[in-house]
């Protein structure tokens, strides 16, 4: 091979090894940041507008003195029968640092137990560090179906 020919070999070699060289290292680098950027910028997600909701269980479902966890657009929702037999519906994150509440019927109490943070039946912040009351939900029993729905007003 004369000296030319093995000169302009190696400069296609050396090109070749480059451009490998260069995309291996660009596929390596949007590996990387195509994951961060992903996290640092979530993708949007559209808000329930629900202000209504039709619940999976009958009233008679809900025995007294007995609270249920329900699914109301993208949070969560509780209702609850109240030792007297009144249903309520409210909001099912605590005001506090949005953990789930559950109903507790050995102190017939809302409970979050995060915190131990208590409300009451009218959703009221009575113990611990909740700093304000519950969002209270309108019910309304039609035949044997429960309506949950928020006061848009």
């Amino acid at each position: 091979m004369n000296e030319g020919g093995w000169r302009e070999t190696v400069v296609v070699r050396r090109r070749f090894l480059n451009w490998m060289l260069g995309t291996g290292a660009g596929a390596l680098s949007a590996s990387i940041l195509y994951p961060v950027a992903r996290f640092l910028v979530p993708p949007e997600v559209e808000e329930s507008d629900e202000s209504q909701i039709t619940l999976p269980m009958a009233p008679r479902d809900i025995a007294r003195n007995s609270g249920q966890i329900f699914r109301f657009g993208s949070k969560p929702g509780m209702i609850l029968r109240t030792p007297s037999g009144e249903l309520k519906a409210f909001d099912g994150m605590c005001t506090h640092l949005d953990c789930i509440v559950q109903y507790r019927e050995d102190i017939s109490r809302i409970w979050c137990a995060c915190h131990n943070g208590h409300y009451d039946l009218n959703g009221a912040a009575v113990q611990g560090p909740p700093p304000r009351p519950l969002e209270e939900y309108s019910v309304v029993e039609v035949g044997d179906k429960i309506v949950v729905s928020k006061d848009t007003g």
